[in-house]
């Protein structure tokens, strides 16, 4: 039986528009807020500096960046995907005198508005643009098997591979350092129950061999032991540039918007038809989600929005019901299923990511072992 926001088990957090709807692990204290609130400020608190502290840590970390790539063309690397995270730290890297190397991730979803977003950033900011070409015959039977699998994070494939791919491209130019659009003040809450990590490769691989029919040789993984070869032996590093300044959304895509010819795309990582699709109806309707809740709590306990706002934005369709038929036509199309096909698929029991095995035990080890030699790593960098 699944929770609705009519029945007496119900409860909303009375700061934000989280809820008990499809999370188990949501908790509420004597006042009624709920354990996202709490966690948002303890981090808040430790990754986000603002103000004169906030511009002396950029400072620092921009002159890191350029100590770190002398001798190369690129200071660092930055997925551009056309939204607006992307696009508005490949315009303040610009402005703080660096020159990334902007990538763009073609794996077959680019909406039209993404691609002109990217192109006028590109064209304004003149800077040098890769794109990587993913192999859409093995991307696509990876996707088909995660939806035969009828597990919930459809995301996986292409996130992995994405920054799969980031890594790949940053060794290939000998890039130190990745930035990060991820921030605290826009994208931290997220329930653990609504996604999966994307770097499991083996419950990745596990869901291809039981339900894909090709093979992944051409995709760009990146399991645990990709990452440490990556981080630990070539020293590649990711930096979250935005935590280091007051990142007020609204007035971001106000800036970019005027700087550089940015058009918005109507919902958070909307400039992928697939993730469009995924996460405004799939989501909804087969796993009781709205990723809204979530994104738009973030924005309530940064203070960019209040809570009657976000409840009006609940009120809308996730995104336009005509538009969400024509999706389902198409991704159904593209990815070779029929529309009964698709419906069958859809219409699956759920299952757990867990129940195709995991890294778990490989996780462990590797965090024992990094533990182990942390000590004698301090020592040979005091000694460099």
């Amino acid at each position: 039986m699944v929770l609705s926001d009519k029945d007496p088990a119900y409860r909303q957090c009375t700061l934000s528009v989280m809820d008990n709807i499809a999370d188990p692990d949501i908790i509420f204290d004597e006042k009624g807020i709920c354990n996202y609130y709490y966690d948002y400020i303890k981090d808040e608190k430790l990754y986000v500096l603002k103000g004169e502290e906030g511009e002396r840590k950029l400072k620092e970390v921009v002159a890191s960046i350029k100590k770190d790539s002398k001798g190369s063309k690129y200071d660092c690397i930055l997925g551009l995907s056309g939204g607006a995270d992307s696009t508005y730290l490949a315009l303040l890297a610009k402005q703080k005198g660096l020159n990334p190397l902007l990538v763009h991730f073609d794996y077959g979803w680019n909406s039209e508005l993404a691609i002109s977003n990217i192109e006028n950033a590109v064209k304004k900011l003149n800077l040098d643009l890769y794109t990587y070409v993913m192999n859409w015959e093995e991307f696509k039977d990876l996707l088909r098997a995660y939806f035969k699998a009828s597990v919930l994070d459809l995301d996986v494939p292409a996130d992995h591979m994405i920054f799969g791919a980031l890594y790949k491209t940053a060794n290939k130019y000998g890039i130190n350092t990745i930035l990060s659009g991820n921030n605290i003040q826009t994208e931290h809450t997220l329930p653990k129950s609504w996604n999966y990590n994307k770097f499991d490769i083996i419950n990745l691989r596990n869901i291809h061999s039981k339900f894909g029919e090709g093979s992944l040789n051409h995709l760009p993984a990146l399991g645990l032991w990709q990452q440490a070869y990556y981080q630990l032996v070539k020293n590649i590093r990711s930096v979250q540039m935005l935590n280091f300044l007051e990142y007020n959304k609204a007035e971001v895509k106000q800036k970019i918007t005027s700087e550089l010819n940015w058009r918005d795309y109507g919902g958070k990582h909307f400039e992928s038809v697939f993730t469009r699709f995924y996460q405004g109806y799939i989501l909804p309707a087969k796993f009781h989600i709205d990723k809204r809740k979530a994104h738009l709590s973030t924005l309530i306990f940064s203070g960019q929005i209040t809570k009657e706002e976000a409840m009006k934005e609940l009120s809308n369709p996730t995104y336009d019901k005509n538009l969400q038929i024509d999706d389902k036509a198409y991704v159904a199309k593209k990815l070779g299923f029929t529309i009964d096909e698709f419906n069958a698929v859809l219409s699956q029991p759920n299952r757990k990511h867990e129940e195709f095995g995991t890294d778990v035990k490989q996780r462990a080890f590797y965090y024992s072992a990094m533990k182990s030699i942390q000590p004698i790593t301090r020592i040979l960098k005091k000694l460099r």
